[in-house]
């Protein structure tokens, strides 16, 4: 089975973007050395998983619909799930597939597109929650970003505690500390403990 991965940004103080899903917080910080980072993990990578405000900001912070060709330049041919209630624009040329419900509805599906590669929770939080409510999150990978949000969305709205975290790595990359955790889960281990109940994804 692939591996399944939470990787993102976060404020000092927990938050994944601002209550209006702004990111300049993190965009103005330099990122040459985490981009060289991130390009290292996109490796592991067969498939994308992202919620629709996700993907919203992508389209939009990148132009997409009229540049489509920049979605290659990031991700290349990768198929991408998107769990969303609603209709949305698709990226000319991208294999992007619009879901809905229950993450472990699909659970299947995204391991199978996922072709003997890891598979990327670019988020939200809730949709990470859901992974985590599924039991069906495998390794959380957190960049700290030297910037803190007097509010905003929170990086994972779930409650897990150091019995299922375990701390794999630590190193800093620039200006950004990142910390890498596996998540055990019951059966995995003598001390993991359940997530909590399922709910439906944001």
């Amino acid at each position: 089975m692939p591996q399944i991965t939470y990787y993102a940004a976060s404020t000092l103080n927990g938050f994944l973007a601002s209550t209006d899903d702004s990111l300049d917080w993190l965009l103005q910080v330099p990122q040459d050395d985490a981009l060289g980072a991130a390009d290292a993990f996109m490796e592991r990578v067969g498939v994308l998983v992202e919620g629709s405000a996700t993907y919203e900001w992508m389209l939009r912070e990148n132009d997409l619909l009229n540049h489509p060709e920049r979605w290659q330049e990031f991700y290349g041919e990768r198929p991408t799930f998107v769990f969303s209630s609603r209709g949305l624009p698709l990226v000319p040329g991208a294999d992007i597939r619009l879901i809905s419900g229950e993450v472990g509805r699909h659970l299947a599906a995204i391991s199978e597109a996922a072709d003997d590669h890891d598979i990327w929770v670019v988020g939200g939080g809730e949709l990470a929650g859901q992974f985590v409510d599924a039991g069906a999150l495998d390794e959380i990978i957190v960049t700290i970003t030297p910037a803190t949000l007097a509010q905003g969305k929170p990086f994972l709205p779930r409650a897990l505690s150091w019995r299922e975290l375990e701390l794999m790595g630590t190193r800093q990359i620039g200006r950004f500390a990142e910390l890498s955790y596996a998540v055990r889960w019951e059966g995995g281990s003598d001390t993991a403990e359940t997530a909590g109940p399922e709910t439906l994804p944001g």
